[in-house]
């Protein structure tokens, strides 16, 4: 067993049970604590990969700036604890139908895959190119551009629906 394997499995684990805290955590504050210990393990294996800028940008952008902006909302809406009782009857019978397709589905891509799986090399046999600036914008806005325009409408869709949702009606 090699260092980066026995890195990524600690880093795996760490990131699966900081995920499942989040999710079976009952106070909004802890989930969010909990989504940031999961954005930090994401970040290392973004280094363990080879990719230094995305490491950089996932740490910033996400364990910094949305989780404060998170964290924010929580403590101006007063929702640290959240409430109970409150699912509608469809909700756990989809969730539970969902969660079977994507067993299935990840067991298509794992089991029936055209190819062998490839092994990502030692993070210090890539390029520092590799997971930079420039060659993450070259793909992005190349040959991602319609992903990435409808990625950012959909955000913005999503920021007016919880501005509508979260406006108290006038009377």
């Amino acid at each position: 067993m090699t260092i980066d394997l026995f890195l990524f499995l600690i880093l795996a684990l760490i990131s699966v049970a900081a995920a499942l805290a989040m999710l079976y955590s009952r106070n909004a504050i802890y989930s969010a604590l909990f989504l940031i210990i999961n954005f930090v393990t994401i970040a290392f294996f973004y280094l363990q990969l080879g990719a230094p800028f995305l490491a950089m940008a996932q740490v910033s952008v996400y364990a910094g700036a949305i989780m404060v902006l998170f964290l924010f909302v929580i403590m101006l809406l007063g929702a640290e604890q959240l409430r109970q009782g409150q699912t509608l009857k469809w909700q756990q019978p989809v969730a539970i139908g969902l969660g079977i397709l994507l067993a299935i589905e990840a067991m298509i891509v794992i089991f029936v895959r055209s190819g062998p799986v490839q092994l990502m090399p030692s993070f210090t046999t890539l390029t520092a190119e590799s997971g930079g600036p420039a060659a993450i914008a070259e793909v992005l806005f190349n040959k991602y551009l319609l992903p990435f325009e409808v990625t950012s409408i959909l955000l913005l869709v999503a920021m007016v629906g919880a501005i509508v949702l979260t406006k108290g009606e006038k009377r």
